[in-house]
Parts: C-alpha cells; sequence; structure tokens
C-alpha cells in the first residue's frame, strides 16, 4: 500500500488578505458607539454653560486639599508622560509589533504592505486625532479650573483633555497591536493600557488643569479614533505584487 500524501500547509493569513466582514464591523460599531458618548458629552457640557458642574469643583478642590510637595512632584512627573515624545514611542513601539509579525518566514509569504506603512501608520495616526482634538476643543472653549487650583501652568481651553485624549490613543494603539499580533498577552496589553491612561487622566484633576469631565472626554474620543483606526487598518493600501 501506498503511504497517503501529506495534506497540504495551510498558510497563515496574508497581511493583505480581506478580513471577515464581522471583523470590519466590530471597530465600526465601537467607534460609532464612542464618538456618539462623546457627543452626548459634549452637549451636555454646553448646556450648562461650559461651567463645571458641583462634583467636578469639589474633584479639583479635594485635589488642592490633599497634594502635598511630594505628591505633587511626583504627579508632575507622571503627567508629563501623558504628551511630548513619550506616546509618540509608545505609537511607533505598536508599528514594529505589526511589522515584526508580518515578517516572513518559511512557508509564509512576505506581506502586501510596504513595511514603512506598517511601523508609521500608528505613528501618523497619533497627531491626526490630535488636530481633530484640538480643532474641537478651540471650537468649545470650555475654561479650564481656576489658575489658583493649578499644580503648573497650563494653557489653552480645557474640553476636552489633551493629556487623557494622547495617552489613552497611544496607550490604545500599542495594546492593539499586541492583541492583534499575540492573543495569549491580550489581557496583559489591556489592563496595562488602561492603567496607564488611569493614572494620566487622575493626575490631570488632580493636579487642578482638569475638570473630570475633560478626560472622560478625552477618553472617549480618544476610543473613537482608535476605533476608527482598527476598522481603517485592513484598507490601507498594498504594494503591486510582481
Amino acid at each position: 500500500m501506498l503511504p497517503s500524501p501529506p495534506p497540504p500547509a495551510v498558510a497563515p493569513p496574508d497581511a493583505g488578505a480581506p478580513p471577515a466582514p464581522g471583523a470590519l464591523r466590530r471597530p465600526a460599531v465601537l467607534a460609532s458607539a464612542c464618538g456618539g458618548a462623546f457627543a452626548l458629552l459634549t452637549a451636555v457640557v454646553l448646556a450648562h454653560g461650559r461651567a463645571p458642574f458641583g462634583f467636578e469643583s469639589a474633584a479639583v478642590h479635594w485635589g488642592v486639599a490633599h497634594r502635598p510637595a511630594w505628591a505633587r512632584s511626583a504627579g508632575t512627573a507622571v503627567t508629563a508622560l501623558g504628551t511630548d515624545v513619550f506616546p509618540y514611542l509608545l505609537a511607533l513601539a505598536a508599528g514594529a509589533v505589526v511589522l515584526r509579525s508580518r515578517r516572513p518566514s518559511p512557508g509564509r509569504p512576505s506581506p502586501d504592505r510596504p513595511a514603512a506603512l506598517l511601523l508609521l501608520a500608528p505613528v501618523l495616526w497619533l497627531p491626526a486625532g490630535q488636530l481633530l482634538r484640538q480643532g474641537l476643543m478651540r471650537t468649545l472653549a470650555r475654561p479650564r479650573p481656576p489658575a489658583a487650583s493649578w499644580a503648573f501652568d497650563a494653557s489653552d481651553h480645557a474640553f476636552p483633555s489633551g493629556h487623557a485624549f494622547t495617552s489613552a490613543l497611544s496607550a490604545g494603539l500599542l495594546a492593539v497591536a499586541v492583541a492583534l499580533t499575540r492573543s495569549s498577552a491580550t489581557r496583559a496589553a489591556t489592563t496595562a493600557a488602561l492603567l496607564f491612561t488611569a493614572v494620566i487622566g487622575f493626575t490631570r484633576v488632580y493636579l487642578g488643569v482638569h475638570w473630570p469631565l475633560d478626560v472622560l472626554g478625552g477618553w472617549l474620543l480618544a476610543a473613537a479614533w482608535l476605533a476608527l483606526g482598527v476598522h481603517l487598518l485592513p484598507r490601507l493600501p498594498a504594494a503591486p505584487r510582481p
């Protein structure tokens, strides 16, 4: 009896393969839900005349009353991670994770999309979101808490919080990259991203430079923008095959 031929090797999904319709719908639904929640929160803030609610004032006053010198210094150091270079390092790390997972290996075809596009897509998505946030912030023009409560000088308007938005989006980009390429690490990556986001958001209120709803608005807008990016990722242009 002749030996039966070995089963054909099944190649892993290619980076350029079209995703299942359900996989595309889920991020789109999440983007719509978070965007709708942000729009509703914005309407609430505007209906209140951009002024703080009682619980917001109480939160800022609590921070001022419970802010010894060491806590103020620690909070200032931590909150700095929500802006400038660090978020872009997280976004670059997200691109590097995706790029590494797309390296060709024996039995696996080369990815359709250029390496530079895979690496830089998260980095470019971050400033694109910043442009949107800054436009909304200047249009809505919600005042910050009184300067007497600030732990350091702050500029521009309050809603939505830039630090809350940037930290949530950059950490979310890295968590999504890990989840898409190494599913076993999804829970750890998500937990770390949520913890980082929550700590940065807390420092903004604790240091007296934002109202709580500013932080919530930054989180909702970041979640919507992140989900939109995940929805659009499979549609990135592929390199032409030779």
